[in-house]
Order: C-alpha cells, then structure tokens, then sequence
C-alpha cells in the first residue's frame, strides 16, 4: 500500500498532476474596467494562463507581465484580443525625462505589435544632442542614451526584416519637442493584440468542444482541452480513470521508495507485496556491487575509460574482478548533493524494467550499486559502438561499409524483435519512450542490443471498456524520434515506440541524423524530410550513397519497403500505425526478398 503520507497528498497531487482548472466565485473586476476579463485572461491568481495573467493590485493602474517585464494595462477588448499598454518605468530623478532602461522584446511571448509604431518611432528626429541638455545633468543608461538618439530602438521588432520603416522624410525636431512626443507615446502606449488561431499556446484549444486549461508541468505551460462531458455516468467515469492514474503513480513512487531504502548500507524492511502485484511478476533483485569494487574496475572512473553518454550518466568500460568486461553508468549527480528524484526515478527504473526481461536483443543488467557517493548500473560491454556510431559518427566513413543493406535489414528484424517482446509479451507491456540510434548498441558480429531503459514505463489498462493498455504522462523522449500524438495529447502507447523505430529505419534507408540543424530549415527533421521526398516519388535523393553503390535492384526494391513501412510507422494519427508485430512480420518478408 502507499505510505498515509502520499496518500494523505492524493487531493494535492490530483489538483496538479493534470490540468490546471479554476472555479473561483465570481470575481470583481478590476478598476477601471467594468467587468471581469475574458478567457484566457484572468485577474485571479493561479487562473487563466500565467502569460494573460492580469495583476489588479497595481496602481494607478492594472498590469500584465509579457517575457518578464511590467506593462501597465490602459485598456482590453476582448473581441479583438487586443490590449493598450504602456511600459511600467521606474521614477526617474527630477528634471529627467522616463526612459526604459531595455528595449520591449515580445518575441516569443504570445503577443505582437498592432499598428506598426515603427513607423511613427522612426519619424522622431531629434537635433544633435547638445552638452546644455538635460542628457549632461541626468544619469542615463546606455540603453536610455541610444534610444533618445534612435527612437526605434524601443521595439527590439522595429529592426527585423519584417518590418517597414516609414520613408517620410524626416525633420530635425527640437530638443524638447522630441522628448515631449516620445514620453506621451511611451505614456499614451502601444497596441498589442493576440491572434489565437495562429499562436502555439492556443492550438489545442482552437477547436475544443470544452474547457481550455493549461499544463504547468511543462516550461512552455502550453494550453490544453478538457472535453464537456455529455452525461454524468461519463463524468463519473473519467474521475474514476483520473484516480486511478494517480493511484498508479502513487504506487511506483512508493516502489521508487521502497528500493531506495533496500539501498541503504542497513537494507533492512521487508519486500512489499504490492511491487510485486504491481509488476505483475517475480521481481529478481539483480547483485550488489560495492562502489569500491566498480571505482577500482573503471580505475577510479577515469575519463580515458569513458565510453559513452546517456540521458542520465556517463558509460564507462569496467574490468570486472572475475575478468569480465562491463559497461558501467554512473548517473548523474553533483558532489556533496542529493541525488534529483528524476536521477532516482532512472536509476529504479531500469532496475524494474531490465530485472524482469530477458531477449537476446535488450542489454543484460548485471547489477547496481547504491552509494551515497554514486548511483552505479553495470551492464552487457557491448563492444562494437552503437548505431549512431555506423551510420553517422565519427567514424562512419568506414564502418558503413560494415553496414550493407541485409545487414541494415537484419539490424531492423533484432529491434523488432525486442518491441514486440516488450510490446506482447510482457504483461503489462513495456513502453521503451527513447528507441534511438544513440540507445541501439552493436555486437561485433554486427548483433544488436536495445538500451538505456531510464525513460521506460510501464502500461496499464484504463478502467471502462477499452482494452486498450494505455498511460497519460508527460512526454519525454529525444527530438526527432518523438511521437508527436504523444506530446500533443500525454497519450502514451506502444505505438509511440513505434513511431520512434520508423524514424530509425529512415536512419538505416538514409544514412543521416534523425534531426540535423545542418540541413535547410524545412528538412531538419529526418521524418519530415523523407516524407516530402517519397510523396513526391523521390525517395532515390536521400538513400544513403553507400547503398546506391551496390546498385542491386532486389536491393532497391526492399528499401523501398523498408521506406513505404517506416512511412507508415510515422504516421500522425497513433491508430494508422502498425504495431510492433505487423512491423517485425513486414521486415521479415523483405529480409526474405533479399535470399
């Protein structure tokens, strides 16, 4: 059972876990607007978005806050969307003008510059400043003293190539005249508007039939949906699902608990029962190694045995006392300070997850070792680097010609293999969340091992009359290979692993990175590169030239296939994908082509 404590957060942890809701009693509005604002602007604090979130309490009066920085907040109409601020400026010392002290930067915030005040910016024409001014008595900052000089300075937007400056001729203003125009402009303010149809915090909610919320566990708090339910047997129903979710994560947290504390040097307490019900099998706890023993066999973790890096430590080549060779991670952690919960939460989990499989083709856990100076996993030495490595490393100009196509063929057939076990044969299925090149380790005989399990989880099966298994989470992953239904939706299934191979075997049709900033703006993403190239009949441009130089036909007839598959794999929509198994039978088919 879960500890009382965490159960005692269960209303806390619900509130949070999800979307964030407000139903507050009505409120009063803020002066000197004669009603409340409108969604998705709220005057209440923890409503609405935190970027439309109006502040009542300034004066004289009301502010919002856009990238950091205070704007006072003269007017909204919430038809257009669009406010009237000026700039929150400090009082300045007597006698001197009220500056900003940094330009207004709205850039990725979620609003824009209605009106095009550049241009009436780029009309001001002081005359030369000169030393009589006030700009000799008062303390400007340099900011302050480019921008009485160059008025368009304020809108960090007015220099874009975006923007039109005026080409009304221009005349020297006097002194004072200029400063009296651009304090009332800084003082009367500037439009900016938000245009929801074409602004990423909104695109989830565009089209919802429901309530729109935010998640606040992500750093961009982007807006979700959260349907109307049409009866409430349904609503009763999602309730019912939501807790138990949060149930579900109760219950591994005190899991992550209760083998943390099998850690310590005391190892003392009793096996729950519930972990095991949780896992649904036998949960071997894999050897212990002492944290002396794996120092002294990675000599004393020196970077000359590095071999590698994962999402969360770095790999180095171990010689084991019995004279075996290990690869063993070191996750993650600063001297002297306590291990993250997400370190903790990596390290248990690959325990669970590597514990309770066994196919030739995921890595071999050998043991850990719990320290308070280390958190260790030793595993399989997987000699040969990893498929990154073949394809476009730093020394793929020799090894791809390792890789001939019945090789890439076959590499693809191994991580079939290994999804479908986790996919189909373990109950509940296992979910791999980051099947890249980077995490597939290769043999010498070219054999591969699927890795690094730290982001894995676990499914289960919601309580109505799916029998679909299936788990709400917040995405994770490696750009490039990551399901974009999954991070849309939080929606995690296997078919998310599947999408993530198809991207791989694009890898292995192309011989390029899954996402390579090198490449034009529109084709940095290896996925939606070749699926430009193959709806068009193109696919031939980006096959890797070493494949092209075989030049067997056989052989470019099953890169076709392996490429039409991948395609589908990639699918946008979860349900046009096939799963694991259809996937392992097709390439299965192809690699039988080529005999």
């Amino acid at each position: 059972m879960p500890p009382p404590l965490l159960l005692l957060l269960l209303p806390v942890l619900f509130s949070s876990a999800f979307s964030h809701f407000c139903s507050p009693p009505p409120p009063s509005p803020c002066p000197p607007f004669s009603s409340s604002p409108s969604f998705p602007f709220s005057s209440i604090p923890g409503c609405g978005h935190p970027s439309f979130q109006i502040n009542c309490s300034s004066s004289p009066l009301p502010s919002i806050s856009i990238n950091s920085s205070p704007f006072l907040l003269h007017s909204l109409h919430p038809s257009s969307h669009s406010l009237l601020l000026s700039p929150l400026l400090p009082p300045p010392p007597s006698h001197c003008p009220s500056l900003p002290l940094h330009p207004i930067n709205l850039s990725s915030s979620p609003f824009h510059l209605l009106h095009n005040p550049c241009s009436f910016l780029s009309s001001l024409r002081p005359c030369p400043l000169n030393s009589s001014s006030f700009s000799s008595s008062c303390s400007l900052s340099p900011f302050q003293k480019l921008l009485l000089s160059q008025p368009t300075l304020l809108f960090a937007s007015c220099h874009s190539h975006h923007t039109k400056l005026s080409t009304t001729p221009l005349h020297c203003a006097s002194e004072p005249h200029f400063i009296e125009r651009l304090t009332s402009f800084l003082n009367s303010g500037f439009h900016v508007a938000w245009d929801p149809t074409h602004d990423s915090y909104f695109s989830n909610c565009s089209t919802c039939n429901g309530s729109c919320a935010f998640n606040d566990s992500l750093p961009s708090k982007p807006f979700l949906c959260v349907p109307n339910e049409t009866s409430r047997s349904r609503s009763h129903r999602s309730l019912v699902l939501a807790v138990f979710f949060v149930g579900f994560f109760l219950l591994f947290s005190s899991l992550v608990v209760a083998l943390l504390r099998r850690c310590r040097p005391e190892r003392g307490g009793r096996e729950s029962a519930t972990a095991a019900a949780f896992i649904q099998c036998h949960y071997p706890r894999p050897p212990s190694f002492s944290y002396e023993l794996l120092r002294a066999a990675t000599n004393g973790f020196d970077h000359r045995c590095k071999i590698g890096d994962g999402g969360f430590g770095s790999v180095f080549l171990a010689q084991l006392p019995d004279g075996r060779a290990a690869a063993v991670k070191r996750l993650h952690a600063r001297p002297n300070e306590p291990v993250s919960s997400a370190t903790s939460s990596a390290f248990c989990n690959e325990i669970f997850i590597l514990s309770s499989v066994k196919h030739p083709n995921l890595v071999r856990l050998h043991g850990y070792c719990c320290d308070p100076r280390g958190l260790l996993l030793v595993y399989d030495y997987v000699p040969n680097g990893t498929l990154a490595d073949h394809l476009h490393g730093s020394k793929c100009l020799y090894r791809k010609h390792s890789l001939s196509w019945p090789v890439r063929v076959e590499i693809a057939v191994q991580i079939a293999s290994a999804l479908e076990y986790l996919h189909f044969e373990l109950k509940p299925p296992v979910v791999h969340r980051d099947l890249t090149s980077s995490n597939i380790f290769v043999e010498r005989d070219m054999r591969i091992k699927v890795g690094d399990f730290g982001l894995s989880r676990l499914l289960a099966l919601p309580q109505d009359s799916s029998d679909e298994y299936v788990r709400r989470t917040g995405p994770q992953g490696t750009p490039g290979y990551l399901d974009p239904e999954y991070h849309r939706s939080f929606r995690l299934t296997e078919k998310s692993d599947v999408y993530s191979f198809g991207v791989v075997m694009l890898e292995l049709v192309t011989g390029m990175k899954a996402v390579d900033t090198g490449r034009d703006e529109r084709e940095v993403s290896l996925a939606e590169m070749v699926v430009g190239r193959i709806q068009v009949g193109r696919l031939h441009q980006v096959v890797d030239p070493v494949l092209v130089k075989q030049g067997e036909a056989l052989s470019m007839v099953s890169i076709e296939a392996m490429a039409e598959l991948a395609f589908r794999c990639i699918a946008g929509d979860q349900d046009d994908r096939p799963d694991a198994r259809e996937v392992l039978e097709e390439l299965k088919r192809i690699r039988n082509q080529l005999h």
